[in-house]
């Protein structure tokens, strides 16, 4: 078995940036952001190499993208005894003389860390080989490859202020064009016939994330059920992959509400366009999209993510009237029908909240994390 998997196209020493991190699509969507950004200014697509896991969602999103691609074999130390642990340190230091192979290999200008136990290994042969790096960190509190690597990085890209890394520099989080480049109003009539949407209908889109929520999946579904007789309402719901075979049904909204399940959206523009009002969790790279299009939300964090840090990241846009934060345990079947209805009666409220999320977002559609990264990408690591 080789150290790792890698479709590596470039010529040696012809490698602008390095892009590392993975696992999930929280991460691995961020860094097509950036690889895509760094395109639109000029850089060759064949220059930009993309390291993540052997074992994350990056090996099904990144081959369709064109992007050369490095998978090592790694997996993520669990917080809770896992025999899952006794593989960790082998794997670790096999990544490790991987990546440092691999980066000898590349001679890259710049490495990028987006943070997840994928991105460790290509950001610690980077900064053991003089590779400039900057960590990009968009949660209020950052992860823990972030933080180990954060303290010898050329620089720190974080969402906005008041983030704990050292030399941190606001630039906004990665967003990807299609999501800074959507008008929802100008889009919205479009989106809802892609997505097969009414036009007359307030329409609630509920989308947590690639896996989906089941505490969330089943208030909504129980609402569906006490709204049944609604011809006014549209839900559509992104339930996850793996909770659609115990789904609640669809229904077709000929004699009520309509209400349409599906395990994953890939078209999450035409989503956001298409919505109302958007229910989701508190993923530090989903309230950026939702801030970056300005997209009315009902923000249910996620209570068990690691030193609660879905609720940090909420609380940033709720102070800003930008979101409405409901914690979990109050987010309630009477709850969440309280709102659709107070909403659907008080459009201006609905705008506002969209208006307020859209101006937190500006910081996202402003440029300034590609700029850093080609700013850093001609210096050196300075001796530490």
């Amino acid at each position: 078995m080789t150290l790792y998997d890698t479709t590596l196209d470039a010529t040696r020493g012809a490698t602008f940036a390095v892009i590392t991190g993975g696992g999930t699509s929280g991460h691995v969507l961020p860094a097509l952001a950036i690889a895509d950004a760094l395109v639109a200014v000029g850089h060759a697509r064949d220059s930009i190499h993309y390291v993540g896991g052997r074992h994350g969602v990056e090996t099904t999103l990144l081959p369709p993208t064109g992007y050369p691609s490095t998978f090592l074999d790694v997996v993520g130390l669990q917080r809770s005894f896992s025999k899952r642990n006794l593989a960790f340190l082998p794997k670790l230091f096999r990544a490790l003389r991987a990546a440092k192979r691999l980066i000898g290999e590349l001679r890259p200008a710049v490495v990028v860390n987006v943070g997840g136990y994928a991105s460790f290994p290509a950001t610690y042969a980077a900064r053991s080989s003089k590779v400039p790096y900057v960590v990009v960190s968009w949660d209020r509190r950052p992860g823990l490859v972030s933080r180990l690597m954060a303290g010898r990085a050329t620089a720190c890209a974080v969402a906005d202020e008041g983030s704990p890394l050292p030399n941190a520099q606001v630039t906004g989080a990665p967003v990807r064009a299609e999501i800074i480049g959507l008008d929802r109003a100008s889009s919205r009539a479009q989106a809802r016939e892609h997505l097969e949407l009414p036009a007359d209908r307030f329409v609630v889109a509920v989308v947590c994330g690639s896996l989906g929520a089941g505490a969330v999946n089943e208030v909504v579904a129980d609402v569906v059920d006490r709204l049944a007789a609604r011809d006014d309402l549209a839900i559509y719901h992104v339930v996850g992959d793996r909770f659609l075979a115990r789904a609640a049904p669809s229904r077709d909204g000929a004699t009520g509400v309509l209400y349409r399940v599906i395990g994953y959206e890939s078209r999450i523009a035409a989503l956001y366009a298409a919505a109302d009002l958007l229910i989701t969790r508190a993923g530090a790279s989903t309230l950026a999209e939702v801030a970056t299009v300005g997209a009315p939300a009902i923000v249910v964090p996620w209570p068990d993510a690691a030193e609660n840090h879905q609720v940090a990241n909420a609380k940033v846009l709720a102070d800003q009237g930008a979101v409405l934060l409901i914690e979990q345990a109050a987010f309630t079947p009477e709850r969440l029908i309280s709102e659709i209805d107070r909403f659907i009666g008080a459009p201006g409220e609905l705008a506002a909240l969209a208006s307020a999320a859209r101006a937190a977002g500006a910081i996202h559609r402003s440029g300034r994390l590609v700029a850093l990264i080609e700013k850093v990408a001609v210096h050196k690591v300075p001796e530490q």
